[in-house]
């Protein structure tokens, strides 16, 4: 089994930053193979960045060079910084993990951009 727990979110306002962390546990063979995902109200789970041969790499198009994924091997540990923020950003997050064919997901921590 794998366990996933985000942390990090709340309410900040536009151009502001916050940091996600995700803490893994259970069945991870590699934290990184662990990366996030967002989920905006009326819109379909995206993924935001994830790290892949090493090379950290975003997704989300608009976002690039704002969001960076980093993890701490020792601490199980994926964090992910979001600077600049901007109310479109507002959104569940959720770090994810697959093993085989299954996907884990952690139960989101919500992310409001707001003055």
């Amino acid at each position: 089994q794998v366990q996933l727990v985000e942390s990090g979110g709340g309410l900040v306002q536009p151009g502001g930053s916050l940091r996600l962390s995700c803490a893994a546990s259970g069945s991870i063979y590699s934290i990184n193979a662990v990366d996030w995902y967002r989920q905006a109200p009326g819109k379909q789970r995206a993924l935001v960045a994830a790290i892949i041969g090493g090379v950290t790499i975003n997704y989300v198009g608009s976002e690039k060079g704002r969001f960076t994924i980093s993890r701490d091997n020792v601490k199980n540990t994926v964090y992910l910084q979001m600077n600049s923020l901007k109310p479109d950003d507002t959104a569940v997050y959720y770090c994810h993990y697959r093993l085989g064919s299954i996907d884990y997901w952690g139960r989101g921590t919500q992310v409001t951009v707001s003055s």
